[in-house]
């Protein structure tokens, strides 16, 4: 009988695994953060997989640990110069990813309510055009990409 109901359990956790996290789904991997202080600007890094076979679009996100969050792109001009422009959206094609990543595309907080520091965690709405809110957890990391828990940091 044990053995029977140990099927089970594990023939409805395959169903359910195999319903969660497939076709028309967006997933969110590895967000993340440097340290900042309080008052001062922000950024979050991930990647977006958009696993359905039509088309999504970022359209906002929202945070309470900053006056403003808002969707940007950096880039480099023809001399040189970094350049920020706030972004209305960003499209995310069918069965795609998109990066944020330093240099290139991001959440900029603006107005930060509390100093970030590597090991913290807060989280970060994504809004979409068509998929479900999408609440993620940002884990801030030190410049060297590791959790180092010393008193160090810089925006």
């Amino acid at each position: 009988m044990k053995k029977s109901i140990g099927t089970i359990v594990l023939l409805g956790a395959l169903i359910l695994s195999a319903c969660g996290g497939s076709h028309g789904d967006i997933e969110v991997h590895e967000p993340w953060s440097r340290p900042a202080f309080q008052d001062g600007t922000g950024a979050v890094y991930f990647e977006l997989h958009n696993h359905a076979e039509t088309g999504d679009e970022l359209l906002g996100v929202s945070t309470d640990i900053a006056e403003a969050a808002e969707l940007h792109l950096s880039s480099v001009d023809e001399n040189g110069v970094m350049q920020m422009q706030m972004q209305a959206s960003i499209p995310l094609g069918p069965d795609a990813d998109v990066l944020f990543a330093p240099g290139g595309l991001h959440i900029m907080l603006v107005g930060l309510k509390q100093d970030l520091a590597p090991g913290d965690t807060f989280d970060v709405t994504l809004r979409f055009k068509t998929h479900e809110d999408i609440t993620l957890t940002v884990t801030v990391l030190d410049e060297s990409g590791s959790m180092d828990m010393d008193d160090s940091h810089t925006p």
